[in-house]
């Protein structure tokens, strides 16, 4: 089998080569160029199937294909009907491509190269445009989504599931080269990146042009993330983009569309001051897969045990009198408490004892029927709902979450989080817009700490209400908004608006658009003036991704559970067709009809691999059970996870980097698949494993999960992190006690923190003081991660009237050896 080149675990060839991607940056806005060379070594015809992720939110436009000097440019056309032209070219031996997007999730792609002749090479050009999303640090966000991770998809459900062909990262048997041209009005401050880049080049003296590149060596094991950065990024824009020559005036294509970009600042007093009430739903992941390391620079950090420290941040940085409640997911769903309930010292002590029992061991990853129980849950009055999602977005079915989630959103906010490589950007960024909310993505050597304190940051600011967009375009020419409305405005978070401009007017013509809201009973508005003279060298991009925006809009509408709107198709189909952008009612076709000769003999498929994160990080106890079928009734849920991952015995083998001859060799004779294993055979196996555990380095590519077992068979947990230590110390009420436990955290003995305390001073008020005085001095590098909680600390100190808060300060700098000002600490 070696002569046939590269090959799959499974011992197939794999056609696909190397996929080369060139991205272009202008601004906010992506276009991404991918080339994929295949070529055929075998002895008969092939067709490829490579199943892969794109961004949620891109608008794929261009597909073509050349073999040998023929160049051959796909066309859009009704799903349908592409697939039946697909079949009926392969059947009559001519060669055929089709490209479409999955009926389940807007982020991944199926790509078919069909009747591929031996010896022959085809090469596939594949072109999208994006939006970039503006981060925390203000930074703009590109991911090309290289790890795609089997969707979970529960037994019984209606609709094919994606088939996805996968192998770990390590052994993905295809290269990729990365290449990266921005340019901006603005200067360029840097480019920074989870994978390794050669140095930024500057283009010009100005520092608005530059190009970055990949390091060679790159490995499969995460997606490609760049962060880019410019000077006075903040800066409202607009560009108008003419329309295409050979469209009818009057049609989204034949007219110009402006892309309107907006930054809204909120006035301090209303940035300094955060809500005392609201409720606080919070929904964990629990699927097997978030026992998988949260990246591989720390191999001993799982997801699900970043996600418990957070919601440890998140339940100390909640106001008193606020409502809360934490729910969690797999194949099933449990919540701590019956409904929402008062927030307390009582209350939040009991979450965080079972948040601190919480494991990935759920199974697979179900999150529509515990939405659908969160919706359900009548509101409580004056205390608006605040929905957290946190999950590594493994889920099938896409489409219905987010038509359930848009179906509620006037009922609450909805805040997403991505955890780790393979995320669906689809289900992530939907949630969040669709809820009105914000999404954030945690991968590379991002902590989830900080992103989810921004969130809650967001969600304690006053909602923004009677949101409302005003044109003012000189006479004879009117707008048509193609994005939907603006549902959340967050300070500083960048909002987009598209519209098509009808109507005749001098190139010297100027246009102001206006958003106006309602920010805490203060009318407010942020607006835009730009020039109607088209912008140079955009191409079609902007009209692009305004089609993209409004095919979108056009599918939400559709009634999950209903008949598909045949009006509403229709309409989709014809603007997908027109814009030439893909949807979920289309795809690409392209048939090379200058071939006079058919090709002759029965196609042999073969599945493309995509790189899987998930290989054999799935947990320890997972790759036990799966050795040799389910062993305790325990794990059965577990074992729905697994599945997805190693769905084969030669599957398992190349996740352990191991032959098949290898993994069976060591098994007792007298063990069957299904003999009660775990229990016999368990010290075994172990040692079987042994030698792969202590092999590990950290920057292995796959996602391993080595950490020690305890005595009950599950991993031990590292010590807590001394942030998190002192954190956890502190009462729902905002204070800190004088205890023992204080002083460990401290790094001192009660003795010596009990000492220096002044006579009349509280032990509560001292203790919150040093906490505060620790919290400034040794972790102001992790500000945006306690700044809550400490806010409330000092408004707890506040309302003590305590005496003597200076000379506290002044003694507990002496001890903690801190020179923290008392302003500082906000005293």
């Amino acid at each position: 089998m070696n002569c046939c080149g590269l090959l799959t675990p499974g011992k197939e060839p794999v056609p696909l080569k190397s996929i080369k991607v060139e991205l272009e940056v202008r601004d906010h806005v992506a276009t991404v160029v991918s080339t994929l060379l295949y070529e055929n070594k075998e002895d008969k015809p092939i067709e490829a199937v490579f199943v892969f992720p794109l961004p949620g939110d891109a608008a794929v436009c261009h597909f073509s294909a050349v073999i040998g000097q023929t160049q051959i440019v796909a066309e859009v056309k009704e799903k349908q009907q592409a697939r039946e032209e697909y079949d009926d070219a392969l059947s009559s031996g001519q060669q055929a491509f089709l490209l479409e997007e999955s009926d389940q999730s807007p982020d991944i792609f199926s790509l078919s190269v069909g009747s591929l002749p031996q010896g022959e090479s085809a090469s596939i050009r594949l072109e999208y445009v994006t939006e970039l999303a503006v981060q925390a640090d203000d930074g703009l966000r590109f991911c090309l989504p290289a790890v795609l991770n089997p969707r979970y998809q529960p037994q019984g459900s209606e609709g094919a599931s994606v088939q996805v062909t996968s192998v770990p990262a390590s052994l993905v048997p295809y290269s990729l080269s990365f290449s990266a041209r921005v340019s901006c009005p603005r200067p360029i401050s840097k480019v920074e990146s989870s994978s390794s880049l050669d140095p930024l080049q500057y283009l010009n003296a100005e520092k608005t042009q530059a190009t970055v590149k990949l390091a060679a060596g790159h490995k499969f094991d995460r997606d490609v993330e760049l962060l880019i950065y410019y000077t006075d990024a903040h800066q409202p824009t607009a560009v108008v983009e003419s329309g295409q020559a050979s469209a009818k005036p009057g049609t989204l294509m034949g007219d110009p569309v402006v892309m309107v970009s907006l930054y809204p600042e909120f006035p301090q007093s209303v940035m300094s001051s955060v809500a005392s009430c609201g409720e606080f739903i919070f929904l964990l992941d629990r699927s097997g897969s978030m026992d998988c390391p949260i990246n591989n620079s720390n191999q001993q950090e799982t997801r699900i045990a970043s996600a418990r420290d957070t919601l440890l941040l998140l339940l100390k940085s909640l106001p008193m009198g606020c409502y809360f409640n934490i729910y969690s997911f797999g194949s099933s769903y449990e919540h701590i408490f019956p409904k929402s309930v008062e927030y307390s010292e009582t209350t939040m002590e009991e979450a965080l004892k079972k948040v601190e029992q919480m494991a990935a061991d759920l199974g697979g990853t179900e999150i529509l029927e515990p939405l659908k129980h969160i919706y359900s849950q009548p509101c409580i009055l004056n205390q608006p709902r605040q929905l957290f999602v946190f999950t590594d977005g493994e889920v099938w079915n896409t489409k219905e979450i987010l038509q359930l989630v848009t179906r509620n959103s006037g009922s609450h906010r909805c805040f997403s989080f991505g955890i780790g490589e393979g995320a669906s950007t689809a289900l992530i960024n939907g949630l969040a817009k669709n809820g009105g909310g914000h999404a954030q993505f945690i991968s590379g050597a991002d902590r989830m700490q900080p992103k989810v304190m921004q969130s809650l940051r967001f969600s304690l600011q006053p909602a923004v209400v009677d949101i409302s967009v005003m044109w003012d375009l000189p006479k004879g020419v009117s707008a048509t908004v193609l994005s939907p409305p603006i549902t959340a405005i967050f300070q500083g978070q960048r909002s987009l608006v598209y519209a098509q401009l009808t109507g005749q007017s001098s190139e010297a013509a100027e246009g102001c658009v206006k958003v106006k809201y309602n920010l805490a009973g203060h009318p407010s508005q942020s607006q835009v003036n730009f020039s109607l003279k088209p912008a140079e060298d955009t191409g079609l991009t902007v009209h692009r991704l305004g089609a993209r925006s409004l095919i979108r809009s056009l599918e939400v509408e559709q009634k999950d559970g209903e008949k598909v709107d045949e009006g509403l198709r229709k309409k989709v189909v014809e603007l997908s067709v027109q814009s030439g952008v893909s949807s979920a009612y289309t795809a690409f076709i392209a048939v090379n009809k200058s071939n006079k000769e058919t090709i002759q003999g029965p196609l042999v498929r073969r599945n493309v691999p995509a790189p899987r994160m998930m290989s054999a990080p799935v947990p320890q106890r997972f790759h036990e059970c799966y050795l040799y079928g389910p062993p305790e009734p325990e794990f059965g849920e577990m074992m729905d996870d697994a599945d997805m991952y190693l769905s084969s015995d030669a599957d398992l083998a190349a996740a352990l980097e191991k032959t098949s001859e290898e993994v069976e060799k060591p098994k007792p004779a007298s063990s069957s698949r299904t003999t009660s294993f775990f229990s016999n055979f368990k010290k075994k196996v172990r040692a079987f494993l042994k030698p792969r555990e202590t092999s590990l380095k950290t920057d292995d590519a796959d996602c391993h999960h080595s950490s020690k077992l305890n005595e009950t068979g599950l991993p031990e947990r590292p010590p807590r992190d001394p942030l998190l230590q002192l954190v956890s110390l502190q009462k729902a009420s905002g204070c800190w006690l004088l205890d023992a436990a204080l002083a460990a955290a401290l790094g001192k003995t009660s003795e010596e923190v009990e000492k220096p305390k002044p006579a009349s001073v509280n032990q509560e008020v001292w203790a919150t003081i040093l906490a505060l005085i620790w919290l400034h001095g040794f972790k102001i590098d992790a500000k945006e991660e306690w700044e809550l909680l400490a806010m409330k600390a000092v408004s707890w100190i506040h309302a003590q009237n305590a005496p003597l808060v200076t000379e506290c300060v002044e003694a507990g700098n002496a001890l903690l050896g801190c020179s923290v000002q008392k302003d500082s600490l906000g005293l």
